[in-house]
């Protein structure tokens, strides 16, 4: 069993999310525990029904090893316009199940084919601002695969290392432009600023990945 973040592999990935599954009904969420750190005032904005909606992690699996992949959302969006995120979006009429929400999603912004994203697990759903409940999905992707981004909704692309973002050294604490606010959490990598429910997901894939297993990771470099 590894000993540190930065030796995690695919097959570690695997095996700490065996057995988990997306709700069933994915908006009946715990919102005092959703959003547990939120500071006063946050909570009693989120409406009384949350919407369903996915994003994917994609994890890939690069021969130096384990990267997240994250997206820089264009910025003539309305809204989170220029904010760090992951492929994901609302769960359409259309889709099956949560699954296919982010994996369509994913498609639609990244050209990834689903068949190309191995779905390794699911992590519980998160309360967000903007009215959403929002399960993050874990996908394994093959170090050859290849993007094609929609810049009506995906300025670029960047990946940082998956034992940087799990070292609870690599994390800051923060300021928004929203209302002045500090968040908990938000990470920084070669000039690339990860914050709010982004961050959150990462935390909870921290917690998900190293907590359970008992693993004390070792200190990797500051950005």
């Amino acid at each position: 069993m590894p000993d540190s973040t930065g030796s995690l592999s695919a097959r570690d990935i695997r095996a700490r999310l065996s057995g988990t599954q997306p709700a069933e009904d994915p908006t009946l969420i715990d919102v005092a525990v959703a959003t547990r750190g939120w500071r006063p005032g946050f909570r009693e904005r989120l409406s009384d029904t949350l919407a369903p909606a996915a994003v994917l992690i994609p994890i890939v699996d690069r021969p130096d090893g384990l990267s997240v992949l994250f997206t820089r959302r264009s910025a003539k969006l309305k809204h989170h316009s220029g904010q760090v995120s992951f492929p994901g979006g609302r769960m359409e009429v259309c889709d099956v199940d949560i699954v296919e929400t982010a994996l369509r999603e994913t498609g639609e912004e990244l050209g990834i084919h689903p068949h190309q994203v191995e779905v390794a697990g699911f992590l519980s759903p998160i309360a967000t601002l903007t009215g959403y409940a929002v399960t993050p999905v874990v996908g394994l992707l093959a170090d050859d695969t290849r993007l094609t981004l929609d810049h009506t909704e995906v300025e670029s692309v960047f990946e940082v290392p998956l034992g940087y973002l799990l070292d609870p050294a690599s994390q800051r604490h923060g300021s928004s432009n929203l209302d002045r606010v500090a968040f908990p959490l938000e990470f920084h990598f070669d000039g690339q600023r990860i914050w709010g429910a982004t961050a959150a997901i990462l935390i909870a894939l921290r917690d998900a990945l190293l907590q359970e297993n008992g693993l004390r990771p070792h200190a990797s470099r500051r950005a």
